[in-house]
């Protein structure tokens, strides 16, 4: 198991780490946390409680995720570990043409075009089917309850939510986001910290998912009123999609750093960059976490790694080169090479040929879940189904409209997926479940979080502490207000173009939970959001 040093590294929020033994869920709301730990302590297992997180998490934090968005988990039990990608598919209806001649040369970002089919209430029914342990209208009925009788708006929440409402009333503009404004800012502004908020039609809807095991949201009235919608406003999505759709389970892929297995959800979600970067960072040394030289390293790892994922990651029956090529120790060796004194301009390699909210969830018989699900882009696709609440992401504003891209639109195709549940392993033995939320910053949290754990000793709280910094492009890196300024400036001198942030809020929120050799488990949650760890 990893060695954590007994101090906590002197960061800005001086947390200590939670521990505890019969359960915990970790996430960015603690009202959602809480609805977990009850689960658990009714007889569910983790499974059962990350469902019942995850369905709250659309009530109390939907910034960052909604019943229309999508999902993924790796999930330990006895059998060992399971990958579950509960993505959707882009509308069968559509095309890169159809959208040209609307006049668009790229995706849009809001409307019914980037709309893709939703997986999040799929991931729900299959995970309790194959592991819950208690019926899912149970388990949903924590979220139930906060959506039709309210809860008091958060702190990060309220901030998030209002400068979300005051960039969309001036980009929704159509008589398509009306329903957004009459759902989630109905008083004519988004809701105050500590004002109450809720949604009797999200309440509805969580119901009806609940008693159909998620039928209704596929074949059923739901879906009919997802069809009706779409037709109503020109949009893709028809009824046909939702009822062909099945998550997918799916063997996880991973690379030993330096003793652990890394896992991840294969493409087309972005886990594959976190173990690019880690598939080169491994050959190097790493003696001390603040020098110039680690950041260095890390950072034009993670560059490498990108320009890889941005070109190769898509459907995984698409792609053009495999996970095993470009995750080879031969190619790792070709990449690592680029790695110099100054700072690159990454670009592709050629391989030999052959807003999100997440969760972890554990409890006292041995099972673990890295769960996560989102929207995208805050509150997603600016769609809001009359009379559901059901927010639909817009997942389909990665898709590119080059028809030579290997991300190009095609009908029925899953899309480069920034959502990355992450979990660790050694020796055939799990250590436990992270995630790092937040876009492209996903994969860039796990290298970091990883190697402030493995690396250097940090205990899950203080992994999470640590300042960020995150690739933009090119050069650029932006870094955290507490980001160590001597090393900001070192690495400036090679070359990097270091901008220092005002705020922490686009450097990710995660969570971390680690299981010891007796059973003991070790939670970190980030100060980033409202986060919680939920223990007993």
């Amino acid at each position: 198991m990893i060695q954590f040093d007994a101090q906590s590294y002197p960061y800005p929020s001086q947390r200590n780490a939670t521990i505890a033994r019969n359960g915990m869920v970790a996430t960015s709301q603690p009202l959602a946390a809480q609805a977990g730990l009850d689960i658990l302590k009714k007889g569910g297992n983790a499974i059962d409680a990350a469902i019942a997180t995850a369905a709250c998490l659309t009530v109390v934090e939907p910034t960052s995720n909604g019943i229309g968005g999508d999902a993924f988990a790796l999930v330990w039990t006895k059998d060992g570990l399971h990958g579950l990608n509960a993505s959707g598919p882009a509308p069968q209806g559509i095309s890169i043409e159809a959208v040209k001649a609307a006049g668009h040369e790229k995706m849009p970002t809001y409307g019914w075009y980037p709309v893709t089919v939703p997986g999040a209430p799929s991931a729900w029914a299959a995970l309790s089917k194959r592991f819950g342990k208690l019926p899912l209208a149970e388990v949903l009925q924590p979220a139930i309850d906060y959506a039709e009788n309210g809860f008091p708006v958060s702190p990060t929440l309220g901030y998030f939510w209002d400068l979300a409402y005051k960039k969309l009333k001036n980009q929704l503009t159509g008589p398509e986001f009306a329903e957004w404004f009459k759902t989630f800012a109905p008083d004519g502004r988004a809701p105050k910290v500590g004002e109450m908020w809720k949604s009797p039609a999200h309440a509805r809807t969580l119901r009806s998912i609940a008693e159909s095991n998620a039928e209704s949201f596929y074949r059923g009235e739901l879906a009919e009123k997802i069809d009706a919608f779409s037709r109503e406003h020109g949009g893709f999505l028809r009824k046909e999609d939702l009822a062909a759709y099945q998550p997918d389970w799916v063997d996880p892929i991973r690379v030993n750093y330096k003793g652990y297995d890394v896992w991840e959800i294969p493409p087309n979600g972005q886990g594959l960059v976190a173990l690019l970067a880690l598939n080169l960072l491994k050959g190097f040394e790493f003696p001390a976490k603040d020098t110039v030289e680690t950041y260095h390293k890390q950072m034009e790892a993670m560059k490498l790694a990108f320009a890889d994922g941005l070109k190769y990651i898509t459907q995984r029956d698409k792609m053009n080169v495999t996970v095993e090529q470009l995750l080879s120790e031969q190619y790792a060796a070709q990449r690592r090479a680029l790695i110099g004194e100054d700072a690159l301009q990454p670009e592709p390699g050629e391989p030999a040929r052959s807003g999100t909210v997440y969760l972890a969830a554990a409890d006292g018989e041995g099972n673990m879940i890295s769960y996560i699900q989102s929207n995208y882009m805050g509150f997603g696709s600016g769609i809001v189904i009359p009379d559901t609440g059901i927010a639909m992401q817009n997942r389909g504003h990665n898709f590119s409209l080059d028809p030579g891209h290997d991300n190009r639109l095609e009908p029925g195709k899953k899309t480069y997926h920034t959502i990355i549940p992450g979990f660790l392993t050694k020796d055939g033995k799990p250590v436990g479940p992270f995630g790092v939320m937040g876009g492209f910053m996903q994969p860039q949290g796990h290298v970091q979080v990883v190697m402030n754990m493995i690396d250097f000793h940090l205990n899950p709280q203080a992994a999470l502490d640590a300042p960020r910094w995150q690739w933009i492009e090119g050069k650029t890196v932006e870094v955290e207000p507490h980001f160590p300024e001597h090393i900001a400036l070192s690495l400036a001198r090679k070359g990097h173009e270091i901008k220092r942030t005002l705020g922490s809020g686009g450097f990710g929120r995660g969570q971390i939970i680690v299981r010891d050799e007796n059973g003991v488990l070790t939670g970190g949650t980030d100060f980033r959001t409202d986060g919680s760890v939920a223990a007993w």
